[in-house]
């Protein structure tokens, strides 16, 4: 099964309406991502809260990694960089973390609050290589951007 985005964006925007904690919104995008998918095994937030540190926050899935610092890994060069990563074959990224050793292939963007402020990372694994799109970044940007605009 495959992302029916249009869907997602409206149920995710129906739940989340009026809503301003942070952490609440991550707890239901997570969710929400998670099980809209059969490619996405790990779906969740890497909050920052110190600089270059980030530390999980709410999740769906497998055990995850409990800190993860902006130098390391696809989840730190997405927040360093603040840019989508959107990585194939995790085994051929440089520094690459192995939280879970089945993921294969991860897409995380950069979680901006309506400050414009780096708050923290939303992190998509699979256990298949090459999962993920370009229209899967461009839609899940477009449906965090919606979400957290109102933090």
């Amino acid at each position: 099964m495959m992302v029916d985005y249009p869907t997602l964006a409206k149920t995710v925007a129906a739940l989340v309406d009026g809503e301003d904690d942070a952490v609440a919104l991550m707890a239901t995008v997570a969710c929400e991502v998670h099980h809209a998918d059969d490619r996405f095994n790990w779906t969740g937030f890497y909050r920052v809260v110190a600089p270059e540190v980030l530390k999980i926050g709410p999740y769906q899935g497998g055990h995850g990694c409990l800190v993860i610092p902006f130098s390391r890994g696809v989840c730190g060069a997405a927040a360093r960089l603040e840019q989508t990563q959107l990585v194939a074959d995790v085994d051929a990224f440089p520094g690459h973390i192995a939280c879970a050793s089945s993921t294969r292939s991860e897409l995380v963007l950069p979680v901006w609050n309506k400050a414009g402020q780096l708050i923290a990372v939303f992190d998509i694994d699979s256990d298949t290589p090459d999962a993920f799109t370009a229209e899967d970044a461009d839609q899940m940007a477009k449906i965090l951007k919606d979400v957290f605009d109102q933090v």
